[in-house]
Formats: structure tokens, C-alpha cells, sequence
């Protein structure tokens, strides 16, 4: 029997979901074909609506050797296991005569612990019972969460925390779930047999496509020690999030509740020496970090380096003695002894990071308004890393709706490690980028508008011509509004002044959960909703309920951004545009993932309004503007207020 050849099994595959092939999605599907063929990497552009998921499923599934798909949102990895795996897989299956298999992998603290549902968390003599169950009151939040996964714990097969709803808090779950430090391992626990975190990874060995998350690559990649199964190929989507979620996995972090947690976890289990010193460190520190003023440490204050050299030397002496000193009251002594390793090896291993001074590392203090100070330390780039981890020996497709910046894909492959396209070298791994476009009409769906008669927005203050001109955006769209801004004060200042103004509904993020948040603003057309940084790339509201998205600046980082800072400053000693290096390309991404939200079908019209004339003035502004969809284009005020009432009326007539 001859081969399928690629657009059989894509139509096939597309038939099976209801669509129609898209010449993006044929294009895409084509490359990752010839990629994962030749070895080769790519990074590819495909726009909303491309059915990029089908483009490079069939093309791997096609090939026969292991898949790993990395995602950045658990709503994409539901999508990918639950509707666009199962399908493609039985239409496949006629023609490719095998059926693959796939599962989801996660971290292991996303997975139910069964030894500490029914042997309770660790006693701490400054956190009440042993066990929470009996704890927390029945009638408590807490309490009632508690019972509810006590009896899913029953009933579940995967063990999951997604697959649990409603969802619970961190704290709750906290208490049903382990790190993979603090893990007994399979073979030491009594549950081993049953673990759910283990099966899943059992499944993930056997099969053919293992959906995960970008964290879990990043561990992978990181720490040595493989999670994830063998495998020849990988597809990271929603790709233009990779840099931001291996920085977070590669960032350590000390803070005085993490340490004393480690003294009260530890203290019974070594000699009183051992504990005296540990407490003693921690109690320094401590006092040190009531005096945190928030910022980049450039050098290590010798106060600070005393302390962190303390923590260090009697954490190590901690981790030794833990190993033999035996505590006839404690029970379960091994999950106790697991659980304080955890937390002390965490800060023996950060206080030896930040001690060691790496010029590769960036340490700043931050200072939060609930939890207090902490002391950070992350890496200057992770684009080494990458390039050494990712591109070794495997394929990589990496694909997302903004990839290309300022009209080219080298910006984003600089921060993966990759040289400019095209370049020929021993080492250099090679790579294409490929712009699939987008089944949109862009130019006719929708329009860019840029306030350019506003003042330049200053770092503080009120923004009073702003105020005036959202006003009356919002009030010629009837509602319909997206309001992304660059910071929570901002999106709340705005939020409180067109509750005032407007009697128009006015949402604002962080009232209530995001998905009501959303389902209310897609319910009720006249409805506005307000926020800032998940909002620029979570929301997927099609139809007339968003006609306008309103973007207050552009979202360069602060300027007292530590980790930016210190970037930008790394690329000016090297000879380069530090700030078109990072921070124009931070907000480029942001701007292109915003403006995404307007058009999200075929029927969509509509209006991003820049609030900020920097985007029409500035040197840089061409550059933001060819990282955005292609817009028609307009500064003229009238003329988007009369577009943004005729979208209206045709909205109102359709009776939406």
C-alpha cells in the first residue's frame, strides 16, 4: 500500500474536526513536515483562526517517532487532549493503519498525593493540628475544599488538579499535594503502587504524543535529571511565552517565612547544635530583610553575604545531620525527614547561588505589600541555555501567533538562542522562520488607531486627556470595550472614572474569577472590561460583544524592572540597542498578543485604539506597528469615532 501523502491526511484530519483547510494551515502543515524530516528547526507565525494545532499534529503524528508538545496554557493543553488529539488520531487511522497513543504530563505537585490525603501534612508547631482535615473547620472555605477532594480523591482517575471543579486555592491544595523534593519516591512510599504522579508518567513512557507545559520543559532542560520521555521531535506552541517561563524555573528565591519554615520542619530531626545554628541564621536574615529596600543588587552588600554565608554553611550541616538523627516522637518519619530536606536543601541551594556571585545571575530584592520582602536571584538570559538544552539533538517546531517582530523572525530567535536566519556554522543550529499569515482580512476588519493629539504618558499622575478620550471611544462603540492597561492601578483608576462617567457596565479583572469576568463580558454586548497582563492574552471573545480593544500605553517593562534592567544593560556593554533589544521587543509581543483579542473570527469588526502618540511619534513606533496585524491605519479621531458608531449600528440591527 503506498504512503498517504501529506494533504490526503490533512483533509482527512481537517474533515474529521468540521473545518476547511486554510492555504496558512496547508503551508504550515508542509513545513513542519520538511522540518521534522530533515532534522531541522522552525519557527512559524500562523495567525488566529490557521488551525495551527491540526498543521502540526498531522505532520508528527505522520511521522511515527515520538512527539512532545509543549504548551504555555492549560486551556491549549485541554483543547490538544480532550478535542484535537482524539480526532485526528481516529481519522488518521484509516490511512496510516497504527494508532497513536498520547497522554498530558505535568510537574508532580499538580498531582494528588495519596500518601498525604490519608497520612495528613507534617506536623509544624506553628501551624496548628497534624492533620488538616480534622484542622480546619468543616464549615470553613478551607474545610469544605478539603472534604470535596477527599471524596474526589475516590473517584478520580488521573488524579489531576485541572481535572477537579470547581477548582480550590493553592492552600487547599497545598495540603494534598508534594513537590518533587518532597516525594518519599515510589519505591520507599506506601502508596507507590497507586501514585497518580507516577502512572501519569507511566503513560507518557508508552506513548507516542505527550502533551505538557512549558515549566516541565524547562525542569527538563534545567535541572539534568529527565522528565520527560525520549523523544525525537517537539512542537512548542504558544512559543512567544518559552523565554518568560524558563526564566521563572531558573529563578531562585529566599524569603524569612521560607527559611523559618525549614527551621520549624528540621528542628526536631538533627542535634541541637545543628538547629541552634540554622535558627540563629535564619533569625539574621530575617532582620536584614525587614531593612529590604526593593531593587538590583549589583554587588552583594557584605551584611547580606555574612548572612547568606551563614544559611549556607548551617543549612549543609543541617542536610548531613538530617541523615541520621532519629526522633522516636515524630510519626512517619520519613515523609517528615522528606519534608524538611525539601525546604533546607532550598535554601542552602539558593544562599549558594547568590554567594557564588555568577556573572551570568541578576539578584534584586522585591517587596510585596502582603507577603513582605524577598531576595530573588535569575538569570541574566536563558538564550545559552536554550540553545545548548532545546536544539541539541531533536527537532524543534515553535509556532504562536506573534513571532515575528518589527518584520522579522531574529528577535525572537536571539532570546532562544539562535543566531540570525541563515547563518552557517558548525554549532549553529539551523533554522527557518516561516510567516503563514492569517485567514483575516485585516485591512477591512479592522482599524489601528492611534491617539497622537494626547501628551506623552509620564511614569505618574493622572492622565487627564486620556481619561476623556476612552470616554468617548467607549461611548461610540456602545460598549463592546477591552481595556488593556499597563498596570493594575491604571486599569483600576479607569475602571472607577467610566463608572462615574458612562452607564455603561464596567468589569474590572481581579473582582471576580477571570472566566466569569469573561463569560459576563461576552454575555452583555454594552458590558466593558478592564485589567491588565492575563487579560492582553487570554481573552477569546469573537462577535460583537468586543468591537473595541483599548491599549493605555505601550507596555514597555518598567524602568525599575531589575531583570529588564539588567538585560537591556548586558546588550549595551556588548555593542548593542539594549532598549530595542528588550524592551521595545517586551512590548512589541504584548502589543501583537493584544491587538489579537479584536478579530478572533471571519465576521469580526473593529477598533485597537492606542492610547499613547509614542506609537505614531517615536523613532521606535515603526517598529510596534509592523509587530501588529495590518490594520488600516489612522490618527484621525473623527473618523474612528464615526467607524466605531457605524460598527455599532450594524451590531444593534443583527440584534447582537
Amino acid at each position: 500500500m503506498t504512503k498517504p501523502s501529506l494533504p490526503e491526511l490533512l483533509h482527512a484530519a481537517v474533515t474529521a474536526v468540521g473545518g476547511v483547510e486554510r492555504p496558512g494551515q496547508v503551508a504550515m502543515a508542509e513545513a513542519v513536515a520538511e522540518s521534522v524530516d530533515d532534522g531541522s528547526h522552525l519557527l512559524v507565525q500562523a495567525g488566529t483562526g490557521t488551525g495551527k494545532s491540526l498543521a502540526y499534529l498531522v505532520p508528527a503524528l505522520a511521522h511515527g517517532d515520538r512527539v512532545v508538545i509543549a504548551t504555555a496554557t492549560l486551556a491549549l493543553q485541554r483543547q490538544l487532549v480532550e478535542r484535537d488529539l482524539p480526532r485526528t488520531v481516529d481519522a488518521l487511522h484509516p490511512l496510516l493503519r497504527r494508532r497513536p497513543d498520547f497522554a498530558m504530563l505535568k510537574g508532580r505537585s499538580n498531582y494528588l498525593c495519596l500518601h498525604r490525603l490519608h497520612e495528613g501534612v507534617p506536623q509544624e508547631e506553628e501551624e496548628g493540628l497534624f492533620n488538616p482535615f480534622e484542622a480546619a473547620a468543616p464549615t470553613s472555605k478551607l474545610g469544605q475544599d478539603l472534604l470535596r477532594m477527599r471524596d474526589w480523591a475516590d473517584e478520580t482517575e488521573t488524579g489531576d488538579r485541572d481535572d477537579l471543579t470547581p477548582g480550590v486555592s493553592d492552600r487547599a491544595w497545598a495540603q494534598i499535594s508534594v513537590s518533587s523534593r518532597e516525594c518519599l519516591g515510589a519505591s520507599k512510599c506506601a502508596y507507590g503502587a497507586e501514585c497518580f504522579a507516577e502512572m501519569a508518567r507511566e503513560r507518557a513512557k508508552l506513548s507516542d504524543v505527550v502533551v505538557t507545559n512549558h515549566a516541565l520543559l524547562a525542569i527538563d532542560a534545567i535541572e539534568g535529571a529527565p522528565v520527560l520521555p525520549q523523544h525525537e521531535v517537539l512542537i512548542i506552541d504558544e512559543a512567544h511565552e518559552l523565554v518568560s517561563r524558563v526564566t521563572g524555573v531558573a529563578t531562585g528565591e529566599l524569603t524569612p517565612g521560607q527559611v523559618n519554615r525549614a527551621v520549624r520542619r528540621s528542628a526536631k530531626l538533627v542535634n541541637e547544635k545543628a538547629a541552634d545554628a540554622l535558627q540563629t541564621a535564619a533569625e539574621t536574615f530575617e532582620r536584614l530583610m525587614e531593612l529590604a529596600l526593593p531593587g538590583r543588587l549589583e554587588e552583594i552588600p557584605e551584611d547580606l553575604g555574612y548572612a547568606l554565608m551563614s544559611l549556607r554553611d548551617a543549612s549543609r550541616t543541617v542536610i548531613s545531620a538530617l541523615g541520621s538523627t532519629r526522633d522516636k516522637s515524630v510519626q512517619d518519619e520519613d515523609a517528615v525527614r522528606k519534608q524538611a530536606l525539601a525546604a533546607v536543601e532550598n535554601v542552602h541551594d539558593v544562599a549558594e547561588r547568590i554567594t557564588q556571585g555568577s556573572e551570568w545571575d541578576v539578584v534584586w530584592y522585591e517587596r510585596h505589600d502582603r507577603f513582605g520582602a524577598s531576595l530573588r536571584v535569575a538569570p541574566l538570559s536563558v538564550s545559552g541555555l536554550l540553545r545548548e538544552k532545546l536544539f541539541a539533538d531533536r527537532s524543534v517546531v515553535l509556532t504562536s501567533a506573534t513571532l515575528k517582530l518589527g518584520g522579522d523572525f531574529n528577535g525572537v530567535g536571539a532570546s532562544l538562542g539562535l543566531a540570525p536566519e541563515g547563518t552557517d556554522g558548525e554549532d549553529v543550529p539551523k533554522w527557518k522562520g516561516l510567516d503563514v499569515g492569517s485567514p483575516f482580512d485585516y485591512p477591512k476588519q479592522g482599524i489601528l488607531y492611534v491617539a497622537r493629539h494626547l501628551a506623552t504618558p509620564g511614569r505618574e499622575g493622572s492622565r487627564g486627556d486620556m481619561m476623556d478620550e476612552l470616554a468617548e471611544l467607549v461611548e461610540a462603540a456602545g460598549g463592546r470595550t477591552l481595556g488593556l492597561f499597563s498596570s493594575m492601578r491604571a486599569a483600576q483608576a479607569a475602571a472607577e472614572e467610566m463608572r462615574g462617567r458612562l452607564e455603561k457596565p464596567v468589569l474590572l479583572q481581579g473582582e471576580e474569577t477571570l472566566g466569569e469576568l469573561i463569560k459576563s463580558f461576552s454575555a452583555d454586548p454594552e458590558t466593558c472590561l478592564f485589567g491588565t497582563l492575563s487579560l492582553w492574552q487570554g481573552v477569546d471573545v469573537p462577535g460583537a460583544s468586543c468591537q473595541l480593544v483599548v491599549m493605555d500605553r505601550i507596555p514597555f517593562p518598567r524602568p525599575d524592572d531589575p531583570l529588564m534592567s539588567a538585560r537591556q544593560k548586558a546588550v549595551e556593554e556588548a555593542g548593542g540597542n539594549g532598549f530595542m533589544a528588550v524592551a521595545a521587543t517586551h512590548a512589541a509581543l504584548l502589543m501583537a498578543q493584544g491587538a489579537g483579542r479584536l478579530v478572533r473570527a471571519t465576521g469580526d469588526r473593529g477598533v485597537v485604539a492606542v492610547l499613547d502618540p509614542r506609537l505614531a511619534n517615536a523613532r521606535y513606533g515603526s517598529y510596534l506597528r509592523a509587530s501588529l496585524p495590518d490594520f488600516w491605519y489612522t490618527t484621525d479621531r473623527n473618523q474612528v469615532r464615526r467607524s466605531l458608531a457605524a460598527i455599532d449600528a450594524v451590531a444593534k440591527a443583527d440584534g447582537r
